[in-house]
């Protein structure tokens, strides 16, 4: 039953303010990475976003190329069967004699070192993907709970004497006041 003490010209008005949600920044960065940073109002780091997913991407590939070109090369190096010689394109200034083979177990020593630090950048660029998504949502996730602090001009510190009573003897020091 409606309330009947309320006038007919009179009209409630709640006044809700939006708030601001860090649950929601963090959930639109895991989705997409930079959609956060478009709610947060941070436009400005979005070309640091994608710019870093790119070069690691990009580094991702290029060395994932280079491992699997060592790779093969050292299979064929090390099989001993002389119909496989994709290692022979490797020596692009044409340096190696692969009928001596100390300059065979050089090259094979070279090839597992290089095939060994290919994969060891690609693995890195992978954890820096990894680190730089969760880096984007942590920065999303916090913007957004500091996004209504209000720091107002009035921020002082006051430091004033005062005296203390310490097992039965005043004590004279000082006390500190923050006020924001």
């Amino acid at each position: 039953m409606p309330d009947n003490n309320i006038d007919a010209d009179t009209i409630i008005v709640i006044d809700q303010i939006s708030e601001h949600s860090p649950r929601k920044a963090t959930i639109y960065s895991a989705v997409f990475p930079g959609l956060g940073q478009i709610y947060n109002k941070k436009y400005w780091k979005l070309p640091l976003i994608y710019g870093g997913f790119v070069a690691l991407i990009y580094s991702i590939n290029w060395n994932n190329n280079y491992y699997q070109k060592y790779k093969t090369a050292y299979s064929d190096i090390i099989d001993g069967d002389p119909t496989t010689n994709s290692f022979e394109a490797l020596d692009i200034e044409g340096t190696w004699d692969f009928t001596d083979e100390s300059e065979v177990e050089q090259f094979t020593s070279r090839l597992s070192t290089a095939k060994e630090s290919s994969l060891r950048y690609r693995n890195l660029c992978i954890i820096g993907t990894i680190a730089l998504y969760a880096a984007n949502i942590l920065d999303a996730s916090v913007d957004a709970n500091f996004f209504n602090f209000d720091i107002s001009e009035d921020l002082t510190i006051n430091w004033t004497p005062q005296s203390t009573l310490y097992m039965n003897r005043e004590i004279i020091g000082f006390q500190c006041v923050l006020k924001f």
